[in-house]
């Protein structure tokens, strides 16, 4: 059976990761959280205490950037130029940093690189905001998986707690709103359902619920390519 490039789009707080994560758990795939890689130039400007809107510096940055993501444990770690950063991406400050850099034509330019040439062969699930509509439009399967703004907030602030961040649910939903609203309205590959995308509401779903639902997808869109 063909190996399936299933692309996973979506706002902040959809699950889109934990789903990806165990979809490729479940058909035995790699996962690629492109995401990961702007957290990881996000960090690195913060850390070099570059101004976010220095578009000539943080392209160059990108550029010379070294991002690798590796299967553990079930889940993927992320190295920043050699050095493990798979928490330190997680905060709140470089959440919103990324979400900044994101919208540069230049950084986008130089990841999307990466990512095609990591899905070239098949057999991943990739997430993000524009894998279907921009990385990867001839994907074999596209899923835009959403869920109400409060029933992400309530994800995304749960995460914070566990990770002992001081934030407030008010202020986790105000995040994600502005989240929604940079990402839908930024020039270069805005957050959009692709062409062909399924779409997938798990505002009452179980994190497995939608995992098993997209590999049941896959396995099907992959046996119709196998009987074609």
């Amino acid at each position: 059976m063909r190996k399936l490039v299933i692309a996973i789009d979506g706002p902040v707080g959809s699950g889109k990761s934990t789903a990806a994560r165990r979809v490729a758990e479940l058909l035995g795939y790699t996962y690629i959280d492109t995401g990961a890689m702007y957290r990881a130039v996000a960090l690195k400007a913060l850390r070099q205490k570059l101004s976010l809107d220095a578009t000539d510096e943080l392209v160059a940055l990108a550029g010379a950037s070294r991002i690798d993501l590796r299967a553990q444990d079930g889940g993927q770690s992320v190295l920043l130029d050699g050095a493990d950063v798979t928490a330190a991406i997680r905060t709140s400050e470089v959440s919103q940093a990324a979400s900044k850099i994101a919208v540069i034509e230049g950084v986008r330019r130089v990841l999307v690189a990466e990512q095609r040439r990591a899905g070239a062969r098949g057999g991943v699930v990739m997430e993000g905001r524009d894998i279907g509509s921009v990385v990867f439009p001839e994907a074999e399967l596209k899923i835009f998986l959403t869920a109400s703004d409060e029933t992400r907030a309530q994800r995304r602030w749960r995460e914070h707690q566990h990770k002992g961040d001081a934030i407030d649910l008010a202020r986790t939903l105000e995040e994600i709103r502005e989240r929604d609203r940079r990402d839908a309205g930024r020039e270069h590959s805005p957050l959009v359902r692709a062409e062909g995308a399924v779409l997938v509401d798990s505002t009452a779903m179980e994190a497995e619920e939608v995992a098993r639902l997209i590999a049941m997808l896959a396995r099907e869109r992959a046996q119709g390519q196998t009987a074609s």
